[in-house]
């Protein structure tokens, strides 16, 4: 996934898609060069690493984006950044399903428009599915994703010093 910035005359549907692929490339790119043992490195009291916000993520997108908005009848457990992620799930595989999650909300994105509702037959805190539009679901998961780049900015400093980007 290569991380750039929307152009600064897109329009909204494309600028809205630009800047959540920019901070989903963002996370990912904190993998970037560390070992599997760093990856799963827990350093706060939640139990929250890099590689659990990256399921968590795959988690999120999923679940707003096929389940939430697009009405798929999928089993879908939660996932939070603290929890444990399996032995046997490496880094790569790991981003490879985040990648292939994110390669099916963009497929959702453009066949519909930001006005839309949802379709889903699942209801969360919030409400239920067709509460939602397309804008809100699409906003909502550019601050958590950007929000999640910010805890793994620290995480990552806290394992190896590297900071920026």
């Amino acid at each position: 996934m290569t991380r750039s910035e929307p152009s600064y005359d897109a329009g909204e549907k494309q600028m809205l898609a630009g800047w959540l692929d920019f901070h989903r490339a963002t996370i990912v790119m904190k993998l970037d060069g560390l070992s599997e043992n760093d990856a799963r490195t827990v350093l706060v009291p939640s139990g929250t690493n890099l590689l659990g916000m990256v399921k968590h993520l795959t988690f999120a997108e999923d679940y707003w984006f096929s389940q939430i908005f697009a009405g798929a009848d999928i089993d879908l457990p939660r996932v939070l950044p603290g929890d444990a992620v399996p032995v046997d799930a490496t880094a790569d595989v790991i981003v490879a399903g985040y990648n292939a999650a994110c390669e099916r909300s963009r497929a959702v994105v453009e066949a519909a428009d930001l006005d839309d509702f949802g379709r889903g037959t699942v209801s969360n805190r919030r409400g239920p599915a067709g509460r939602f539009t397309l804008r809100w679901i699409v906003l909502h998961m550019i601050e958590e994703t950007a929000r999640h780049c910010g805890h793994a900015d620290i995480l990552r400093e806290q394992i190896d010093g590297a900071t920026g980007a």
